[in-house]
């Protein structure tokens, strides 16, 4: 593949580059570039980190990148998610593996490290002291974003680490590439701007969309800050009706859709219009909306471009959108449904985090 269709591929991932041409000399010069992204072990996954992370991860490895992801047990350990209990933070890691093994992802082109062991390495360590000691504590905690916390909060001392450690595993993974979700801008700009400092480099960043919760924006939001209204208009694990969990049933899929936000010929600030762009096209070229013939009939979209332009003209009814997320969403979830049914340490698994207090 020569080097524009792997521009092309990264792009599709990229909500933002920083920057194109950093990206194309990396590609030019380095055979398989390294890019990473991390997860805090927390709960149920979304679809958004298990469905669009498969999608955006593939189109990675296929533009010969060579995917690292992080799976942060120390990070959501310093973060108090799961009460604090890193043993449950692991457990959770190794169901967030399991979902993204039945979710399409090219695990053969992906390698997993976890935070704890880094933890067990001086190197790591000495990374983490340089990139505290290259900061400044207001600036770490304008950082606070990157785990889902507004700068309002009152932050634990552990929390202090956290940047810290975020910015210091990019450069103790190799990695050439920050890939992960526009809520983890600020941090990745950070390793940009001391990377070289520390006798490192200036990683690209690669940064994908963040796919808007269910529910209707507040208000409020309105209000806040960029990176506060991030945090505010994006899926949370903690108001489940926002999301829908890759271990969803179909019923829960049908009722949490067509109670969903979807406002009439808007596809801006409208999350079944991003459910259609971001995983419904990326799965099925071709759409098809079954409708009375009252209300035009059935109709075959082909592409979101399309979809967009039919539905800004408002020839395409929120309905007819609900309707069509609904079928085609389920069909992409049931092999995860299923391998979570008949594989059984995946089942254990997922037994396990069900019983665990997923807004923690």
């Amino acid at each position: 593949m020569d080097t524009e269709s792997r521009m092309e591929l990264i792009r599709q991932v990229g909500e933002e580059i920083v920057t194109e041409e950093e990206l194309r000399h990396l590609l030019e010069t380095k055979a398989r570039p390294i890019a990473y992204d991390g997860f805090e072990p927390s709960g149920k996954i979304h679809v958004a980190q298990g469905i669009v992370r498969a999608i955006n991860t593939n189109k990675m490895t296929k533009a010969g990148v060579h995917f690292k992801f992080l799976i942060a047990d120390w990070h959501a350990w310093a973060n108090n998610k799961m009460g604090g209990d890193l043993e449950r933070i692991q457990t959770v890691g190794k169901y967030f593996i399991e979902v993204w093994r039945s979710a399409g992802m090219d695990l053969d082109k992906v390698e997993f490290v976890w935070a704890s062991e880094h933890a067990r390495d001086d190197k790591y360590w000495k990374k983490v002291m340089q990139v505290a000691r290259n900061s400044t504590v207001s600036r770490i905690i304008r950082c606070g974003q990157i785990m889902g916390r507004k700068e309002s909060e009152v932050m634990q001392a552990s929390q202090i680490l956290y940047p810290c450690m975020q910015c210091a595993d990019i450069f103790h993974l190799d990695a050439d590439i920050a890939q992960l979700g526009m809520d983890q801008r600020k941090v990745n700009v950070l390793a940009r701007e001391i990377g070289p400092k520390m006798g490192f480099w200036k990683p690209v960043i690669v940064s994908h969309h963040m796919l808007m919760g269910l529910l209707p924006p507040r208000s409020s939001a309105e209000k806040l800050s960029t990176a506060e209204k991030t945090i505010e208009l994006k899926m949370s694990k903690s108001i489940p009706d926002s999301a829908i969990f890759m271990t969803d049933s179909p019923a829960d899929v049908k009722r949490k859709i067509e109670k969903a936000y979807c406002t009439a010929k808007d596809v801006y600030e409208n999350p079944l219009a991003e459910y259609m762009k971001y995983i419904i096209f990326e799965k099925f070229p071709t759409v098809r909306i079954e409708r009375p013939s009252k209300f035009g009939g059935d109709i075959e979209i082909e592409g979101y471009r399309e979809f967009s332009k039919l539905y800004e003209e408002g020839k395409i009814h929120p309905a007819d959108v609900k309707q069509a997320v609904v079928k085609y969403l389920n069909e992409i979830l049931d092999p995860v449904r299923k391998h979570f049914q008949t594989n059984s340490r995946a089942r254990e698994l997922d037994e396990y985090v069900r019983k665990q207090d997923v807004t923690r």
